[in-house]
C-alpha cells in the first residue's frame, strides 16, 4: 500500500485543512494517509522550519494561513522544491473579496473569537452532557432536539454533534422494560426523532461493548431475538408518537445530523435505507 505524508500548517487550529485532507484521502483506499498537523504557526522562521522538513519528507502540504506573506511563503517554496500543496484559504478569500467588493482582515483565528455564538455552542454541549441517557426529564421540555433510541443507536455522540451546531440534545434510552417519562408526551412531535438500526449491527456492537468490559460477549443484551424485540417496541412507540425515524445502520454520525437539521420544519417522514 502506497503512504502520502500530509503536513497541515495552520495559524489556527489546523481543523479546516485536516478535514478537507481526510475527506480528500478518504476516496483513495489503496493509499495509507499519514497526516501531521501544525497549529499556531504565524512566524517565518517556525514556517520554514516545516517546510524543510516537509521537503526532507517529501510530504503535501494543505495550508490555511490568512497571512498573505505566510501563505505566498508556502506557495513559492513548494513551487522551488516540486511540493505538491493546497491553499484552504487564500482562494475562497479571494472569491468573497472579488464578489463583495470587501477586503479581509487577514486576522488569524477569528473563527474562534469567543462570541455570542461560541457561548451558544458551548451552553448547548453543557446541556447535552446534562440530558444525556435520560438523566433529566426536565430536560426534554427544554430541548430543541429529543433522540429516542433502544442502547447503542449512537444517541450521545450524536447528541454532541447536534449541539455543536448550537441545538440543545436531549436523548431518551427506550425499550420494552424502561419507563417513559411524562414530560415526552408534552414535547411537539416535530422536534422528536426515532432512531434505529438492524438487529445485526446492534448485535455485533452489544458484543463488543461487552467485550471492551471484559465479560462474555454472548449475552441476552446481544442477543438478536431479544434485539428484536426491543426495535419492534421502538417502532410501535415511534408511530404512536408519530415522530421522523431513521435508520442508522448504513449512516454516518454527520449524515443522521444532517437529515434531523434538515427535516426540523418538514413533515415526518421515515428515512430508511
Amino acid at each position: 500500500m502506497k503512504t502520502q505524508i500530509i503536513f497541515i500548517i495552520s495559524d489556527s487550529s489546523g481543523a479546516t485543512a485536516q478535514t478537507l485532507a481526510q475527506t480528500a484521502t478518504s476516496q483513495f483506499p489503496d493509499i495509507k494517509a499519514e497526516i501531521r498537523r501544525f497549529p499556531f504557526i504565524q512566524t517565518e522562521s517556525i514556517l520554514k522550519g516545516i517546510l524543510n522538513l516537509a521537503k526532507t519528507k517529501n510530504a503535501m502540504i494543505f495550508h490555511t494561513l490568512v497571512s498573505v506573506e505566510l501563505s505566498q511563503m508556502v506557495r513559492d517554496f513548494c513551487q522551488a522544491n516540486h511540493i505538491y500543496d493546497f491553499d484552504c484559504i487564500q482562494t475562497p478569500m479571494k472569491l468573497i473579496a472579488e464578489s463583495t467588493g470587501e477586503s479581509p482582515a487577514h486576522v488569524p483565528g477569528l473563527i474562534h473569537d469567543l462570541n455570542e455564538n461560541y457561548f451558544e455552542r458551548i451552553s448547548a454541549i453543557e446541556f447535552a452532557v446534562e440530558n444525556d441517557d435520560g438523566k433529566n426529564a426536565k430536560g426534554l421540555l427544554e430541548a430543541d432536539i429529543v433522540l429516542l433510541g433502544v442502547s447503542r443507536t449512537s444517541k450521545t455522540p450524536l447528541s454532541l454533534y447536534l449541539a455543536n451546531q448550537n441545538q440543545k440534545v436531549a436523548n431518551l434510552p427506550i425499550g420494552p422494560d424502561l419507563h417513559i417519562p411524562d414530560e415526552l408526551a408534552q414535547v411537539k412531535k416535530d422536534r422528536i426523532f426515532g432512531l434505529l438500526n438492524t438487529p445485526e449491527k446492534l448485535s455485533k456492537v452489544r458484543s463488543s461493548r461487552m467485550l471492551s468490559y471484559g465479560l462474555d460477549a454472548n449475552t441476552p443484551y446481544s442477543d438478536t431475538d431479544n434485539i428484536r424485540v426491543e426495535l419492534a417496541y421502538a417502532k410501535k412507540l415511534y408511530r404512536k408518537i408519530g415522530c421522523l425515524t431513521i435508520n442508522v445502520a448504513n449512516k454516518s454520525i454527520e449524515e443522521t445530523a444532517t437529515i434531523i437539521l434538515e427535516s426540523l420544519n418538514l413533515d415526518t417522514t421515515t428515512f430508511e435505507d
